[in-house]
This record gives C-alpha cells, sequence and structure tokens, in this order.
C-alpha cells in the first residue's frame, strides 16, 4: 500500500478559484493541522486577484505568528476549466461573485471535488434549483459540500441558543405572531469599513444585485441559518416547513464620490448605469421577510448603509422569546458596538438562571456569569477572551469543515437545513420581486 499516496489523501489540499471576496483570504489566517500549506489558485487576471494575494501576503508576512502558506497561482480566462483538467486538490474555496458562484460547485462535485464556499450559494430561483442537483451529485459521489456559517460562532448567539435549550430558565420557544415574532435577526452592515486594519476595497459588482444578490438572499443567509440553527437545534427541516408570509426590497443610494471611495473607480461601471436614477447609484441591498417556521413566527432585517458613523460599526440585534424568558443580543451604543446577551425574565426564575449559567454554561464556557441591571433584565457577563471577532470566526468554522471531512460525515441536519435555508431566501426573494 502506498502510505505516502493515503497521506496525501488524508489531508485538505485547498484549490481557491475566483477569490472575488475578501472572505476567501480569511479562511487563511490561521494554519491547520489537517490542510496541506500548498494552496492552489484559479483566477482570471485583475484587481481581485492581486487583492487576493496581498492578502494572503500579509498573513505570511505579519511579525506575530505568521502564516506559511505557498501559493501555486494560475491566471487566465480558462480557470475554471484548468480546475478542473489539473485538479490538484480536492476542496475547492469560493468566495466571490455570487450570480457563478452555483455554476462553480456543480462543476466541482461533478468532478469529484469537495466544496467550501462562502455564503450564499444562491440568490435566485433559478439557482436554487442547480443547488438541488448539486447537492444530489455530492451525495452520490460522498462529497461534502458545505458554506461558511461563520455567524454560529459569534459568542452571545452562541449562549442565546445554549440558554434557550434549558427549559427551566427559557420555557419553550413561543408561536409569536407577525408582529411580535417568536424569533428576530436583524441586523444594520455598512459599505465602507477597514477590514485587518485597511480600507476595505469592494469591486464594482458588488453593487450590482444581480451579481451579488438582494438585500434578501446575501447577508439574510447567515440569519435565516441562525433561526434555524437556535429555533430547532439538530432537527432536520424541510422546505414544507416554511411559510412565506412577507417579503420586501428597497435601495441604498450610493453618490459617486462615496462609489469611488470604497471601489477606486473614478466613474459608475458601466452595468451599474441601469440602475443610477438622478445621479445616484440605488443598490437594492436593504431586505425584510416575515415568515413561519414549523408554526413559529420569524422575522430577518438586513440594512445597508454606506459607512457607520465615527466609533460605531455594524450591528446586530437578535430575540428569541420564550414562555419563561426572553433572551436578547443588542450590539448598540450602551454596548460600545459589541454584541452583549441579556435575559428579562417573564416570571421569578432567578435562581433558575443563576443556576443554569452556574452549573451548565460554566462548563462549557469558563468565567461566565450573570448579573442583574437596573432595567431589571439579566446581562450574561462574557469575558473578553471569548468576543474574538468577525474574521476569527473563519478559522473556527473551517475547523468545522475539516472535522466534517476527517468523519467523512456531516450531522444528519445540516444539508436538509441547507437546502431549507435557500428555498427561504429564494422563495421571500421572488416574493419581494413581485
Amino acid at each position: 500500500m502506498n502510505t505516502e499516496n493515503t497521506e496525501s489523501d488524508s489531508r485538505v489540499r485547498i484549490m481557491t478559484l475566483d477569490p472575488g471576496h475578501f472572505h476567501a483570504g480569511l479562511i487563511h489566517k490561521s494554519m491547520y493541522a489537517d490542510v496541506d500549506s500548498t494552496v492552489y489558485i484559479f483566477a482570471p487576471e485583475g484587481a481581485e486577484l492581486k487583492d487576493h494575494l496581498n492578502r494572503l501576503a500579509s498573513y505570511n508576512g505579519r511579525p506575530e505568528n505568521p502564516t506559511a502558506w505557498n501559493l501555486e497561482v494560475y491566471s487566465g480566462a480558462d480557470y475554471l476549466q484548468k480546475m478542473i483538467s489539473q485538479k490538484p486538490g480536492n476542496v475547492m474555496m469560493v468566495a466571490g461573485k455570487n450570480d457563478v458562484k452555483i455554476d462553480y460547485i456543480l462543476s466541482a462535485v461533478e468532478n469529484g471535488i469537495h466544496v467550501y464556499a462562502d455564503k450564499p450559494l444562491v440568490i435566485n430561483p433559478a439557482g436554487f434549483k442547480k443547488l438541488l442537483s448539486a447537492f444530489q451529485t455530492a451525495k452520490d459521489k460522498n462529497l461534502l459540500l458545505y458554506d461558511i456559517m461563520t455567524e454560529r460562532f459569534e459568542i452571545t448567539t452562541l449562549l442565546q441558543r445554549e440558554l434557550s435549550m434549558i427549559p427551566e430558565v427559557f420555557g419553550t420557544l413561543e408561536d409569536g405572531t407577525p408582529e411580535d415574532p417568536a424569533i428576530s435577526k436583524v441586523s444594520v452592515h455598512h459599505f465602507f469599513k477597514y477590514v485587518s486594519g485597511a480600507p476595505l476595497v469592494r469591486p464594482d459588482w458588488f453593487f450590482d444585485v444581480e451579481k451579488e444578490g438582494t438585500g434578501i438572499v446575501d447577508v439574510t443567509t447567515h440569519l435565516v441559518d441562525l433561526i434555524q440553527w437556535e429555533a430547532f437545534p439538530d432537527q432536520v427541516l424541510d422546505t414544507t416547513d416554511v411559510k412565506i408570509n412577507t417579503a420586501k426590497l428597497w435601495p441604498t443610494s450610493m453618490t459617486l464620490k462615496e462609489f469611488s471611495q470604497v471601489t477606486g473607480k473614478p466613474a459608475f461601471s458601466d452595468f451599474l448605469a441601469k440602475n443610477v436614477k438622478n445621479g445616484n447609484l440605488e443598490v437594492l441591498s436593504n431586505g425584510e421577510m416575515n415568515y413561519t417556521l414549523k408554526g413559529k413566527h420569524a422575522k430577518v432585517s438586513v440594512v445597508w448603509n454606506y459607512q457607520a458613523p465615527d466609533g460605531t460599526g455594524d450591528t446586530h440585534y437578535s430575540m428569541m422569546r420564550g414562555t419563561k424568558a426572553n433572551l436578547i443580543i443588542r450590539q448598540g451604543k450602551e454596548e460600545n458596538y459589541r454584541p452583549a446577551l441579556y435575559v428579562k425574565l417573564l416570571g421569578s426564575a432567578q435562581a433558575d438562571l443563576e443556576n443554569a449559567v452556574k452549573q451548565t454554561l460554566q462548563a462549557k464556557y469558563p468565567g461566565i456569569d450573570v448579573k442583574l441591571m437596573p432595567s431589571g433584565e439579566y446581562q450574561v457577563m462574557i469575558p473578553d477572551s471569548y468576543h474574538n471577532g468577525h474574521e476569527a470566526h473563519f478559522a473556527q468554522v473551517t475547523e468545522k469543515f475539516l472535522e466534517y471531512y476527517k468523519s467523512g460525515t456531516m450531522p444528519a441536519w445540516e444539508v436538509p437545513n441547507m437546502i431549507t435555508k435557500y428555498y427561504t431566501t429564494t422563495k421571500a426573494y421572488e416574493m419581494a420581486m413581485k
């Protein structure tokens, strides 16, 4: 038996395809024991490839804890064909244009390549049909097809989920109503921001919703995922569990000066002309949907502004309403724009809450505590070390993928719930576009 070959097959060898989004770089901020240090990059020539290579070079060159990625780069118009024909790796990593992503995914699984992809995998109903086919092929060929759900590793979300699973504290999830959902997730994002300490340059196509996806199918993917993951932990969901009640989209308006600041382009690109009104670019980046999942009312809302006011940042609000307590995540001014988790007891279960935190949560998350606030709510006190930030979550979700890769299988709920998630976003898109 050729042990050398078996050894190389047991290691993940990453092929990065057409890295158009900075998330393609973030998974390489850390090295992993089970991942080969050579990364094969197949991409068209241009600024996006350059940006990706610079990001990886900065991780390799940083003074503290530098990475040691060895990059093998192929650049040319036939980058997809080259990846398929050469196949130097066994996992395709893709983060970039969302309209073509599903075609990349289909090509990969049809050619026996595992897929580790940034969200969203699809942005419209036509893409969803292809996704079903990709999952079927992956199943037939015993391949992993997995999307990068970083938000499952955010500490306040993890603890919100943990507390909701303790009936003495939370009771059970309410059914809710469209006006007062049982579970809601609302987030505010910004086009212009700093990543890894440098101003983020976004590609011009990011502002074309036909390529990036509208506000109801992009970032909302995370929020729909979290609703499933928290409201029905480890349960297999099905598309028949979803009923969309309302869905809407509305634009964020950008001046040419703002567009130039974030893209480096002196003028609106020709393909964006269709969305320029009165001299401003109208980006259909905001979305809201109300739906039921197994009869529980859920609300998801995503808003994009141009830039956060000084000293502020992206914000996230989340509420889970139980029969005994509400679990609320806020990330506003009072929290210094860092997520914080609050428990609003609806009865007198203070002892149960303290017990749950000290016995159940502290065993898993040492140092966690709870404190009564002047508002009458309890704040879950979380040591700083748990607030590791969005960029660190990419290493955590990659470790999860590697765990699945090693065992050759994912939990029974992962694939059906990915299908249910993209069914939800694309159905809402369909309704919002009517």
